[in-house]
């Protein structure tokens, strides 16, 4: 059975939750232009307004810490593209291993992290950020000069027991590598929504 981040079963807002979180989407995006130069607030409103359970999926983006905001605009699939833009990994996503087999192993230790990446995300609906999108989010300011985040691990890794893991210091994206049950306070995770 699949672990949950505690979230409710319900995916769809109140108005008065629909209502406050797109101001707030709003404000953030006339805010961080440089994000998205050319994209029309307008448009984005109106594709959330039209899919209940993607606003429910980027209010528990916001829910969580990750301040999420449009990086692009896909016109092969006319989709925009939400990433976590909080200046430090997701706060509500935090104390993490990587997956629910790492999980599972620290919790047969007598230890017990705050859940695990991969199952928080699908509970959640959005995509865990991969190396390639790390990078490219890191292009529009400087994000995780504190912190960490993981990133979607590749399988040949995973097998392996790792799991791996980006920040920023020095100017520098940097990209690390862990065991996969490792958890700490300063390492989250940022997502991604297509709408």
């Amino acid at each position: 059975m699949p672990r949950t981040s505690g979230a409710s079963s319900k995916k769809e807002l109140s108005p008065q939750q629909r209502d406050g979180l797109l101001s707030s989407l709003e404000a953030r995006f006339k805010k961080n232009m440089n994000r998205h130069a050319g994209l029309d607030w307008a448009k984005v409103q109106a594709k959330l307004a039209a899919n209940a359970e993607k606003t429910w999926s980027i209010n528990e983006m916001e829910r969580t810490g990750g301040e999420p905001d449009v990086v692009s605009y896909d016109k092969k699939t006319g989709e925009y593209v939400f990433y976590d833009c909080s200046p430090e990994s997701p706060d509500g996503r935090r104390n993490v291993c990587y997956d629910g087999k790492a999980q599972d192993e620290r919790e047969r230790k007598g230890v017990h992290p705050a859940g695990n990446v991969i199952d928080m995300a699908a509970s959640m609906g959005i995509e865990v950020l991969t190396e390639e999108q790390y990078r490219e989010l890191q292009k529009t300011g400087e994000f995780d000069t504190k912190t960490q985040s993981w990133v979607k691990t590749p399988s040949d890794i995973r097998e392996l027991g790792g799991a791996i893991f980006c920040d920023r210091r020095y100017n520098t994206v940097f990209v690390y590598h862990n065991s996969a049950p490792s958890f700490y306070s300063s390492r989250g995770f940022r997502g991604s929504l297509r709408v």
